[in-house]
């Protein structure tokens, strides 16, 4: 048998795997689900926005996959996601990021609001629910985004406070919730991008300032990412991968 048709190693194989990858429908969250698709996983594809692209894609490419179009903010959804057959992962990719000044924003207390609101609670609310649904069926893996400006509180003087209190926040968060989870079976991580070139990061002009000489690509995370979903990740708890092409070595 050659190399190019080695079937998967079982540790990587997904086969049979429902994951949840909510943000599907573009950047990270996208090429999360394509990823995890190409290793075997029946995949539940979550955004606010329509999936029909990313749903049409990756059948096309033989993944089976599920709609599920909501706001992660409604408590109502979030139960929803977790009462239906088992998931086996979870990547939670779903985040907002606004590039305004945000000493020039009339609007900042709503704007820091919500941008804590989505970016911390619904983690915290999404991988509970998910976290007790996975211990009930044997177990699982979570896994969340934070930041590298989470860590260093921005790639330049001008990222918004906001963003990076809420990253920081989800990596304490990672770790709150591992302690939690991993004796009942569930493990939880995350990944901390650099700069990744995505509909989010439009206008963002890095990437000679970066130790590569450029930002990221979406698959560039989307592998990680996909990795701490499988198997092969099985000693893995509480972990933050920093995935930033050397803009930050911790």
């Amino acid at each position: 048998m050659s190399a190019s048709a080695r079937p998967l190693p079982d540790a990587m194989n997904m086969t049979g795997k429902r994951v949840l990858v909510t943000g599907a429908a573009s950047g990270i969250g996208r090429a999360s689900a394509r990823i995890l698709g190409e290793l075997g996983a029946d995949l539940v594809l979550c955004d606010r926005a329509p999936l029909a692209d990313v749903r049409a894609e990756l059948e096309a490419s033989g993944t089976k996959c599920e709609e599920a179009q909501g706001d992660l903010a409604s408590d109502a959804f979030v139960a929803e996601l977790c009462s239906g057959p088992r998931l086996n992962a979870v990547a939670h990719c779903a985040a907002i990021l606004d590039n305004k000044y945000w000493r020039e924003d009339a609007n900042w207390h709503d704007r820091f609001h919500r941008v804590m609101d989505i970016n911390v609670r619904v983690p915290l609310q999404l991988a509970t629910a998910c976290i007790d649904h996975m211990a009930a069926h044997g177990g699982g893996n979570i896994v969340l985004v934070g930041s590298v400006a989470g860590k260093t509180g921005g790639t330049s003087m001008n990222t918004p406070p906001d963003y990076s209190a809420s990253k920081g926040a989800v990596h304490a968060l990672v770790k709150l919730l591992s302690r939690q989870a991993v004796g009942r079976g569930v493990l939880v991580n995350a990944v901390a991008p650099g700069p990744v070139q995505t509909a989010m990061t439009t206008g963002f002009t890095l990437g000679n300032s970066l130790p590569m000489g450029r930002m990221g690509q979406a698959s560039e995370l989307g592998w990680p990412i996909a990795f701490l979903c499988t198997p092969a990740a099985s000693y893995f708890s509480g972990a933050i991968l920093d995935v930033n092409g050397g803009a930050f070595v911790g």
